[in-house]
């Protein structure tokens, strides 16, 4: 038996029987178009090999077209009723046993996958999609990549570079664990209830982090003082933790950076360098 998708009307039906209604807190909209589903399953590269995690099931609209692609699915929720009505519909559409496996937890509380996944694909709510993504990419070093469909205005935020007006503490932290790439916009009309914003997918690749995790949690600490004070040069930001001023632009130049340029110049590499010369004190 062949997987089949959700559509429209089923969506509603499904809803209507849970006696479901989308909670805003939970940034529940659910996709009700399965070309959408589609074309996120072939951005993210999905194969029969892959261990995909999803984030956000929903109604399982995403889920059945990843288990399409792949016989191997971790699906986490948040929403005890959806979690218990996934293996239903999936099942109902077609999906053998043992290829979808649920986990009824937040995902920001997530700290093991049996399994080892390799990919990840999410609809993320704009108010955890952040957190979220970084925990995933910190927590499990095997996923090599995916797609998440976020707020525009978050896709653009996670997507930026160096200098550009969009480029703060999402774009420099994600940078450590991957490549960011603006893939795509996602129509409003594709979800139900029709969101008042609109949504963009963000693809990543996972490539080699820049050092242990000593290194990372030093260089986040001067990304997250960087963009906490935006409007102040690096030599006075980080006059507190080199002991003075004069100290910091030191220590700043010897790492081959302008002390008085401001955090936004700064690459995830450049904080780095930062980071390894409070290791030479």
């Amino acid at each position: 038996m062949s997987i089949s998708l959700l559509g429209a009307a089923e969506v509603r039906s499904l809803a209507e029987q849970l006696d479901l209604h989308p909670a805003k807190s939970l940034g529940q909209n659910f996709v009700i178009d399965a070309n959408t589903c589609q074309k996120i399953v072939r951005l993210a590269v999905i194969s029969q090999g892959d261990h995909v995690v999803e984030i956000g099931p929903g109604l399982g609209s995403l889920t059945l077209a990843l288990l399409q692609a792949t016989n191997q699915v971790s699906a986490i929720e948040i929403d005890n009723r959806l979690a218990k009505q996934l293996p239903i519909t999936a099942a109902s559409h077609g999906v053998p046993d043992k290829q979808l496996k649920i986990l009824n937890q937040d995902a920001l509380q997530v700290f093991d996958i049996p399994g080892n996944p390799t990919k990840l694909v999410a609809n993320l709510p704009y108010n955890v999609s952040v957190p979220v993504l970084l925990s995933f990419l910190e927590r499990f070093p095997s996923i090599t990549s995916g797609v998440v469909m976020v707020q525009t205005e978050v896709a653009e935020r996670l997507a930026a570079k160096p200098g550009s007006k969009t480029y703060g503490v999402p774009s420099a932290k994600a940078a450590w664990w991957c490549d960011m790439i603006l893939a795509d916009s996602v129509s409003r009309s594709v979800f139900w209830p029709v969101p008042n914003v609109d949504s963009s997918l963000v693809k990543f690749i996972r490539h080699e982090p820049l050092g242990d995790e000593a290194l990372r949690r030093r260089t986040f600490d001067l990304v997250d003082r960087a963009f906490g004070q935006r409007r102040k040069m690096l030599r006075s930001i980080y006059a507190e933790i080199y002991g003075g001023s004069g100290e910091a632009e030191t220590a700043l130049i010897s790492a081959g950076i302008d002390p008085t340029i401001r955090g936004e110049s700064l690459s995830i590499e450049k904080f780095a360098a930062i980071a390894k010369q409070l290791d030479r004190r």
